[in-house]
Order: structure tokens, then C-alpha cells, then sequence
């Protein structure tokens, strides 16, 4: 009697487990990878998701070529910012040519050729010559050309 019980007990409880049992959800659309493309410093293009190993045996990426660019498909929610190739957002409004940008921070002046010109998170546009005569030092030690 106890062991038909407990037989019963358990028959039920697989029954009833089944019953309750949830089928995984359907995966919701993958969101659009970013594609970037850049251009090797051998010559050979790239695209992919990222550039993180690209151009691996061609010498690395020539960020001077005007084609390293990423582009982000916009969210759902709405647009997305621009990415520049180097995974820095864009230049901060207001320069031009003769101007340096200056980070506030770090007392280092960015020339127009150097990737973090107008990207930092504190700093302004200034004029080569201004910018070191409020005591900045230019990046690395190299006075813009």
C-alpha cells in the first residue's frame, strides 16, 4: 500500500511537471552588427565587426586612409552616435585650421593630425601659440606642423 502510494505520488509529480513545463522563448531579432571597414597599411581593405585584430599580417591599420570608417546602424529607440574607426566619438564643434585642442586635464595640446584632436572629455580650441603661452605642452612633445 505504501509503495503504490508513493509510486502514485510520484507519477503524478512528472505529470504535473510536464504540464507546467515552459517552451523557451523565440529569440528576439539580432539587433544589426556595426561594420567597419579600413584599409591595411600594405593596401588590402577590411571590413568586419570590429577592428580588433584587422589587418593582422598586413602591417595594421593605416588610420591615415580615408577609408577607415565604422558605421553603427541606428538603435530601435532612435539614432545612434557616429563612431570614428578608432572607436572614439567625432571632433567637438569649433575647430579649424591654426587651432589646437587644448584638455584642460592634462595641460596637452592636440594638433589637428592626432587622434584625440577635439575628442577628450574636457578642453577647448585654442591657437598653437596660445596654447603655450597658458603653459600647454604639445602631445608627446611634437609642436604641430
Amino acid at each position: 500500500m505504501k509503495n503504490s502510494f508513493l509510486m502514485f505520488a510520484i507519477g503524478a509529480a512528472l505529470v504535473t511537471s510536464s504540464a507546467f513545463a515552459q517552451t523557451a522563448a523565440p529569440a528576439a531579432p539580432a539587433a544589426a552588427a556595426p561594420s567597419v571597414t579600413a584599409v591595411c597599411k600594405d593596401g588590402t581593405p577590411f571590413s568586419g565587426t570590429t577592428l580588433k585584430g584587422a589587418c593582422k599580417g598586413h602591417g595594421g591599420v593605416n588610420k591615415k586612409a580615408a577609408g577607415a570608417s565604422a558605421v553603427q546602424a541606428p538603435a530601435a529607440g532612435g539614432a545612434a552616435p557616429a563612431v570614428a574607426a578608432g572607436g572614439m566619438s567625432q571632433p567637438a564643434a569649433g575647430g579649424g585650421p591654426g587651432k589646437v585642442w587644448v584638455n584642460t586635464k592634462t595641460k596637452v595640446y592636440h594638433c589637428p593630425s592626432d587622434p584625440y584632436y577635439g575628442k577628450t572629455k574636457s578642453g577647448s580650441y585654442m591657437s598653437e601659440a596660445d596654447a603655450k603661452n597658458k603653459g600647454f605642452r604639445a602631445d608627446h612633445g611634437k609642436a604641430c606642423q
